[in-house]
C-alpha cells in the first residue's frame, strides 16, 4: 500500500498516510482540521537482498577453488 505525504499550509504540520491508490486524498489536517495538500514524493526505493541478485551473488567474482575453464589452454585471466 503506498504511503502519501501531506502538508498543512495553515499550521505547517506534515504527516504520512498509508492509503490504497483508489482512495481519495485526505482533505483535513489532523491537528488544525484545515485543508491539506498532498506532496509529490519520490516513493520507495528498491533494495535487492537475498540470493539471486547481483549484489549478493554475481559481484564477488569466482568462487575459491574454482578452476578457470580455459586454464588448460594457458589462460591466466582468472588469477
Amino acid at each position: 500500500m503506498p504511503t502519501y505525504e501531506y502538508e498543512c499550509p495553515a499550521c505547517g504540520h506534515t504527516f504520512e498516510a498509508f492509503q490504497q491508490m483508489k482512495d481519495k486524498p485526505l482533505e483535513k489536517c489532523p491537528k488544525c482540521h484545515k485543508k491539506v495538500k498532498r506532496l509529490i514524493s519520490s516513493g520507495a526505493g528498491f533494495i535487492f537482498k537475498g540470493s539471486g541478485f547481483y549484489a549478493t551473488d554475481y559481484r564477488k567474482g569466482p568462487k575459491k577453488g574454482a578452476v578457470c575453464p580455459k586454464a588448460k589452454e594457458g589462460c591466466q585471466g582468472c588469477h
